[in-house]
């Protein structure tokens, strides 16, 4: 079971796994608890990966042990198995041994890719990760999941690797660009239909916290993707497609938030759903000021081909995986693809979202993207006003 406390420095979230238990603690400096956190697993050096936001304004902590720092650049191209070889070479070259350590301090691309490098090291050394964007925060850090693209498809080479501890500090969501910042609203509207609840006007430090706090739960149960882990991937099945399909011009929460609304869509057309919950999936992603269209100049067969490849798919070559909204809440469905085919053609298609701040020019505003700034994204697009209601 997971439980959730209030500490001296922000909220924690225990991961209660059975054979590995660890720490996600939230909210401002809990950078800063780094040292502690290597100090209790006795560590005697570690190298930091560092993205750029880690290295700017002197936000990288001191881990108070012996360290290299190792610069990498963030984003879906530097999720590669040959960025997993540079990993490990300059981890011999900083001669870590199994009891040393690694820390992730980057967006979901780093923490993924210096996940996977530090399950390899050694045959696997502690990673401790320090999430610099909203998506690696209420999603990508936490879980154990690790994996590296390749041009076939999306997170294809992996492992599971659990870390050691995840320091999600909001200091340093403050500098975020407007799109990184939505495409972590991406996973938080998703979560509202696999059991986080609406999260719509809440302080964003209570959206990251309800969102961990729901998928610490899941993992507990179902660390290895073997049951109810399956729901974690709602909207990701046309969301990763979106992505490859644009080479990741569209980020994947972006991409994750069409992937919803099809979701939505989908589920009714089978049925699973009647017409309000359909509507609710759209309502949900134009209110954070996310895209509720298809990218154009992507065939609809071009989707449908690079979903066939999902690592969920039970029945390969004859219908596409999802997992789909129902009376018993999200369960994975197979569906055939002329069904799919038909549900794509029913979305419109427009643009990549642009790099449009937010009205007051904050990219870590307290609460969620007001409904008028929802309204201006979708006009600027050519769609209509999202509806108004609650889920």
């Amino acid at each position: 079971m997971d439980g959730d406390t209030t500490d001296e420095v922000g909220h924690r979230v225990d991961v209660a796994l059975e054979k590995h238990a660890y720490t996600v603690h939230i909210g401002s400096g809990v950078r800063r608890l780094l040292p502690r956190v290597l100090a209790g697993l006795g560590v005697s050096r570690v190298v930091v990966v560092a993205a750029p936001a880690a290295l700017a304004a002197d936000r990288l902590p001191d881990p108070g042990v012996p360290h290299t720092v190792l610069p990498v650049t963030d984003g879906e191209h530097a999720k590669s198995l040959a960025n997993v070889e540079t990993y490990c070479r300059a981890f011999v070259a900083a001669g870590l041994i199994r009891t040393d350590a690694v820390v992730a301090c980057g967006g979901g691309t780093t923490t993924d890719t210096v996940g996977l490098a530090a399950s390899l090291h050694h045959r696997g050394i502690p990673v401790v990760h320090l999430p610099t964007t909203l998506l690696a925060q209420v999603d990508a850090s936490v879980g154990g999941k690790t994996a590296v693209n390749l041009p076939e498809g999306k997170n294809l080479v992996g492992a599971y690797w659990q870390p050691a501890a995840v320091l999600c500090d909001t200091d340093f969501l403050h500098t975020l660009p407007h799109r990184e910042l939505l495409s972590g609203y991406g996973e938080i509207a998703r979560a509202a239909f696999i059991g986080a609840g609406d999260l719509r006007g809440r302080p964003l430090v209570e959206q990251i916290l309800a969102s961990v706090r729901l998928k610490a739960s899941i993992v507990a149960r179902d660390e290895r993707d073997r049951g109810p882990r399956h729901i974690l991937n709602y909207g990701h099945t046309l969301g990763h497609a979106v992505e490859r399909a644009t080479d990741y011009t569209w980020r994947h929460g972006e991409a994750v938030a069409v992937g919803t609304v099809f979701a939505g869509l989908l589920a009714g057309r089978l049925g699973r759903i009647d017409a309000p919950r359909v509507a609710l999936h759209r309502e949900m992603v134009r209110s954070f000021g996310l895209p509720d269209w298809l990218p154009e100049d992507v065939a609809p067969s071009a989707l449908v081909e690079l979903m066939r490849r999902d690592k969920k798919g039970t029945r390969p070559g004859r219908d596409l995986t999802f997992v789909l909204d129902g009376p018993g809440g999200p369960a994975l469905a197979d569906v055939d693809e002329a069904v799919v085919a038909e549900v794509l053609a029913d979305l419109p298609t427009g643009p990549a979202p642009d790099e449009t701040p937010a009205p007051d020019e904050s990219p870590t505003p307290a609460h969620a993207p007001a409904p008028d700034e929802a309204t201006a994204t979708a006009a600027r697009h050519g769609h209509p006003a999202p509806a108004g209601g609650t889920a």
